[in-house]
């Protein structure tokens, strides 16, 4: 991790910024202490694709049909 002073990030940022670019972290101190840290972006989250499975998975009519007393008990956390 390189550490630098406020004056050197604001002469050098566009260096500082580059080397953050390409993984590595700085930190600007003013007067020996911690101030500020650029570290680099968290990789982008991927989105889900909407409707991927479009197609490929089926339900009968029987998936929408109420849960037997026993397993909405169980669902439910009530176990004998």
């Amino acid at each position: 991790m390189t550490s630098v002073s406020v004056h050197e990030a604001k002469t050098h940022l566009s260096r500082l910024l580059r080397d953050v670019a390409e993984g590595r972290e700085v930190e600007i101190t003013n007067r020996n202490r911690v101030v500020a840290r650029i570290v680099p972006p968290a990789p982008p989250k991927k989105r889900p694709l909407l409707g991927a499975l479009k197609g490929q998975v089926a339900f009968d009519d029987s998936f929408f049909d109420p849960l037997p007393d026993e397993e909405l008990a169980r669902w439910n956390g009530e176990t004998d």
